[in-house]
């Protein structure tokens, strides 16, 4: 039976607050619905997880959620569907309430990153989480949302990466500028990722491939080697990435086009590169 039956109970509307950013800094909260991303957090960080909560039909369905919580010393609380309802509309009977964490990029470039996105200025939770998702597909070591970029405990953002916020780090806060300058420090290079680049991302695979090659590109613009340690420069959805922006990458280089498509949403973009610096990587 539901240990919670009430959805105008007290703790149902502490739970529903923490879709609003303030209430998640204050609180250090944050909601994981669903199950493929509850099941992550219980699975990969469940020292995080505060509250459990799932419908006794989703505590059927779904097993191996309840034993990873079970092993991580996480407590199960049963409650009614209205309950979940109330607490969040997206939850499909299953949701966490997660302590929120802070990486930073030092912490990252101790351990040598080969691959990194750096998200300028993206404000959209869908393409954020996607990115994030993307990058650790694609085995990336790192996701930086830079600039004045979407909170990563967005609800939105959370659920599109579908778990993968528990599998990688992620660095909120910092400058663009400051955030590339320290990469380029730590012997990355930085590529912006743009539709008016002057190096074409298919030029830079067969280059790579190539190995070894030479490193004299002769006159324009220096090519990359994907195979070196890289960060990706993501722009914003709308505008993309002003030219100072630009001017602060090593190279700007363009996902080419072969069909009649204007150009590729931030998220596809993102994910064509990662996985472009993986296979050469690899």
């Amino acid at each position: 039976m539901p240990e919670l039956t009430n959805p105008r109970a007290e703790r149902v509307k502490a739970v529903r607050a923490l879709a609003g950013r303030p209430v998640r800094e204050r609180r250090g909260r944050f909601l994981v619905e669903g199950p493929q991303s509850v099941r992550e957090a219980v699975r990969h960080a469940p020292r995080r997880v505060e509250d459990l909560y799932l419908t006794p039909a989703a505590a059927e369905r779904y097993p191996e959620i309840v034993a990873a919580a079970r092993v991580g010393g996480v407590a199960v609380q049963l409650a009614a569907p209205d309950v979940l309802e109330a607490m969040s509309p997206d939850a499909q009977g299953v949701l966490a309430v997660v302590e929120t964490w802070a990486t930073t990029l030092d912490a990252i470039l101790a351990g040598r990153p080969r691959l990194v996105a750096v998200l300028a200025a993206v404000r959209d939770p869908g393409n954020a989480g996607t990115v994030i998702r993307a990058a650790d597909a694609a085995g990336a070591d790192a996701v930086v949302l830079a600039g004045q970029s979407v909170d990563v405990f967005n609800p939105k953002v959370v659920r599109s990466t579908a778990g993968s916020l528990f599998h990688l780090p992620v660095v909120r806060g910092g400058t663009v500028t400051d955030v590339v300058s320290r990469l380029q420090l730590a012997g990355l290079s930085v590529l912006a990722a743009d539709g008016a680049g002057d190096l074409d991302l298919d030029d830079l695979l067969d280059a790579a491939a190539a190995a070894p090659r030479d490193t004299d590109d002769g006159p324009g613009p220096r090519r990359p080697d994907l195979r070196a340690p890289t960060a990706w420069l993501f722009g914003n959805e709308a505008w993309g990435l002003p030219a100072e922006d630009r001017d602060r990458a090593d190279a700007v280089v363009r996902v080419p086009l072969h069909g009649r498509a204007e150009s590729l949403n931030l998220a596809t973009a993102a994910a064509v590169c990662l996985y472009a610096s993986a296979r050469a990587q690899r």
